[in-house]
């Protein structure tokens, strides 16, 4: 298993390296380094992440960390790697695919770290291997964003630019995020060693996962002593409540190909991403998916749909069909309940119950028919919930149809009215967040970042690491969106 020598310059940090995807071998990825950048700066920092990472923040300003971050110095320890996947994109089947332009250092107290857009691999196809500005910091944002309103999601630690120029639609510059996750394996691993036909590589690398993620899996006697239909279920279950916690945040991914599937059921890789302003079931965020497979009330259909083609990647794991399907058709009970579970919480309910039901339904199809501001209505509601008589106008005037809407909250008081109210509009609050990383305030870090002024970067930070805080310096961040928000266009370049 042939690997990069140390460096001669190699920084050595305080960092204990692990390298254990490296062990699986040489099917599996190729040794490579990061390609230089020139005159690197710091565009964003998480401390938070950093402590999460047995990182000391102080590290976060040391200069010849940020060369390292940016992919210019090794880093003594690490053992820099692309991993090779396959997958299908957009409902096809594409082949293989790979780490284009993110390198894996290696791993920190139980966190893969990897570069996105650290330069050319030899997965990259027709790619550069880059990552520019406008990208690089809506992940930066989001991965904080999403941590901080609790759903699984991989970690960033910070992401630093140059002013390399990079071609996109139009001329960019370059930036690179260091990312971290326990793992970065995707549905789409799986999948390149079945089609391959490499079963001894395919056991391999479930053995890994189940060794090192999924435990319980060797004992679990649900699934005949089969560990491997354990793994598919156990996978099924986490994306269950991934998706189901998305629904409930009013997030849109926008690219779920299979490839970009967590096999720990996390939130990765943030391209064409979008927290909903108005509801509206049918969005589509991503401006590249013309047919809409990826609209916001499919991602549950699609979640299920990528499962199956895991599971077909590991029959030859499995042997008997029905086995899998088992495993998988979980999902059809898994999810309705995580997504119960969730908005029960933003109605302020501890416990689900069947009365909740046409509730739940029936406030979602006014907000969908008045196209009503997501993250504002539930935010409302929730300060309804502790003061009724204060709140009260301030939720009604959200929509066009009072009627429907006050008949819904004579339901839903009649309802809340069997519990605590204190206790209901304390988990309202908690569970609602005030801000959430909309498309427009992503974009007024990114302007001001292009002329060199990283204080909104840092600003949003703080605010979405605690988005249900009230942040009153910050309120103009939980208002509407402006009118020129609806004209951001997100593609799968973003």
């Amino acid at each position: 298993m042939p690997h990069l020598p140390p460096a001669p310059d190699a920084l050595d940090l305080p960092l204990r390296w692990n390298n254990r995807f490296a062990t699986l071998g040489d099917a599996f990825f190729a040794p490579l380094s990061p390609t230089p950048l020139p005159a690197p700066y710091w565009v964003g920092t998480s401390a938070a992440a950093a402590r999460s990472a047995g990182w000391d923040e102080v590290l976060l300003r040391d200069p010849e960390v940020l060369q390292a971050l940016t992919g210019n110095r090794p880093l003594n320890g690490s053992m820099p790697l692309a991993s090779v996947y396959s997958g299908h994109q957009f409902g096809q089947w594409a082949g293989q695919l790979g780490d284009g332009r993110a390198i894996l250092l290696g791993e920190v107290d139980g966190l893969e770290v990897q570069l996105k857009g650290a330069g050319l691999t030899p997965f990259s196809r027709m790619g550069d291997g880059r990552a520019v500005l406008r990208s690089s910091i809506r992940e930066f944002l989001a991965s904080e964003a999403m941590h901080g309103l609790g759903v699984p999601t991989s970690r960033a630690l910070c992401v630093t630019g140059s002013d390399a120029p990079v071609r996109r639609e139009t001329i960019e510059t370059a930036a690179v995020v260091t990312r971290m996750a326990p793992s970065f394996i995707r549905f789409g691993h799986f999948e390149h060693f079945c089609h391959h036909g490499m079963p001894g590589e395919l056991k391999t690398l479930a053995d890994f996962v189940i060794d090192h993620y999924y435990p319980e899996c060797r004992t679990d006697a649900r699934w005949n002593g089969n560990p491997y239909v354990a793994l598919l279920a156990a996978v099924t279950a986490r994306t269950a409540e991934m998706v189901a916690h998305w629904q409930a945040v009013g997030f849109c991914h926008g690219v779920m190909n299979t490839d970009n599937m967590s096999i720990l059921g996390l939130t990765i890789d943030y391209g064409p991403f979008q927290f909903m302003d108005a509801y509206d079931p049918g969005h589509i965020c991503n401006h590249s998916d013309t047919g809409g497979r990826y609209a916001f009330y499919k991602q549950p259909n699609v979640a299920y749909w990528n499962l199956f083609c895991l599971g077909q990647a590991m029959m030859p794991l499995i042997d008997e069909q029905e086995h899998a399907i088992a495993a998988l058709e979980t999902f059809k009970d898994l999810y309705p309940q995580a997504f119960a579970r969730r908005m029960a919480a933003k109605l302020g309910f501890t416990e689900v119950q069947e009365a909740q039901k046409p509730v739940i339904e029936g406030i979602l199809n006014l907000l969908a028919a008045d196209k009503v501001d997501f993250t504002i209505f539930w935010r409302r509601l929730s300060y309804w919930g502790a003061d009724s008589a204060a709140a009260a106008d301030s939720v009604r005037d959200l929509f066009l149809d009072r009627a429907g809407f006050d008949a819904w909250l004579l339901s839903y008081s009649e309802l809340l009215a069997q519990h605590p109210r204190a206790l209901a509009a304390d988990l309202m609050l908690k569970t609602n967040p005030k801000y959430v990383l909309r498309n427009h305030l992503g974009e007024q870090a990114i302007q001001a970042a292009r002329q060199k002024d990283f204080s909104v970067v840092a600003e949003l930070l703080k605010v979405l690491e605690t988005p249900h805080d009230e942040h009153p310096e910050f309120e103009a961040w939980a208002g509407f969106p402006p009118d020129w928000a609806a004209q951001i266009s997100i593609s799968c370049s973003s």
